[in-house]
């Protein structure tokens, strides 16, 4: 079975080396085109591109994969399967209807639940207590195809969009190379997805890392652990941007926040206290312990280390940009 496989990022790699460890015929790559990146301009190739030359596998970067040239192309290799994981384009019919199994996408999420983009990150910041790989035979919607195969994992409580991309990335490679001799002998029946039940899992930008304290101090926690690693969840601390990689929910009774202010009377983002464990940071609903912190220009360091060094006292509030602003 000749197969192409189309993908872009870390993701899309386990399940091209899997196909690959697994000795199937995949003959050629299709990622998007190399980027330059940060202020050298400096060009980065795909994580596809890297590991298909490893395999001595053909690359292909066609810049918009709908155009007749790349069509063509594909259709002139006659292949059995496409099979997809994070390529970064959606596929038009002209090119579905090419292979003879059709093309089958990867997809992060127990579909139809978080269609699009980015359905690992969202599935933490929604605070869902399970995610999983479907296996999808893919039409020209986003990713509304017919399901072939799905399988959960749980989101632990301590679950970030990093840990559960590595989880769910290695799933999809092994899932994709264990059901192919069913999608090959057509012994699959898909399961057309219900729409009613289908919810949206958007592009993640840089600005949505940007810590709410308006919100419940839950949801907050679970949007810094989705945030991880990109765009990462922040803050601001007299103007300078102060990164937050961990935190917990704090409590009103936690003993750093003795005599010190009242929750009650306390605007969201105003800092209640700390002690070598934590920075107390008022919320909508209660208080969120900063565990490890980076302050714009530092290096990243837990909350003990960073206020030897900072000195923040209760009642300077978080979040504003501008310089000395406090409030209680």
């Amino acid at each position: 079975m000749k197969i192409i496989f189309m993908g872009t990022p870390d993701f899309a790699v386990s399940a091209l080396e899997a196909l690959c460890r697994a000795g199937k015929d995949v003959i050629l790559a299709v990622t998007q085109p190399d980027r330059q990146k940060g202020r050298g301009r400096k060009v980065i190739e795909t994580p596809v591109k890297i590991c298909a030359e490893k395999w001595g596998i053909p690359v292909y970067q066609p810049v918009r994969i709908r155009e007749a040239e790349p069509i063509e192309k594909i259709r002139s290799l006659a292949p059995d399967l496409i099979v997809v994981a994070a390529f970064g384009q959606i596929l038009p019919r002209e090119l579905l209807d090419i292979p003879r199994l059709g093309c089958v996408n990867i997809h992060a999420s127990l579909l139809p639940r978080l269609r699009g983009a980015a359905p690992i990150q969202w599935a933490v910041i929604n605070g869902d207590k399970e995610s999983g790989i479907t296996l999808m035979q893919m039409n020209e919607g986003l990713d509304t195809g017919d399901i072939l195969f799905q399988e959960s994992v749980p989101i632990g409580p301590e679950e970030t969009g990093e840990s559960l991309y590595g989880k769910l990335a290695k799933l999809g490679g092994e899932m994709i190379v264990r059901h192919l001799p069913a999608i090959e002998a057509g012994q699959i029946s898909p399961v057309q997805q219900d729409d009613e039940k289908s919810s949206y899992a958007p592009m993640l930008r840089k600005e949505m890392g940007e810590i709410d304290w308006s919100q419940p101090a839950e949801q907050i926690a679970r949007t810094l652990r989705g945030m991880l690693p990109w765009p990462g969840a922040y803050t601001y601390l007299d103007g300078h941007v102060l990164k937050v990689w961990r935190a917990e929910v704090g409590e009103m009774t936690d003993p750093a926040l003795s005599g010190m202010l009242s929750g009650q009377d306390v605007l969201p983002g105003v800092v209640l206290g700390n002690d070598k464990k934590a920075l107390y940071v008022r919320t909508a609903d209660g208080v969120l312990a900063l565990l490890e912190v980076q302050l714009q220009g530092k290096k990243r360091m837990t909350a003990d280390a960073f206020l030897r060094g900072t000195r923040i006292p209760a009642g300077t509030m978080l979040g504003n940009r501008d310089f000395g602003e406090t409030g209680n």
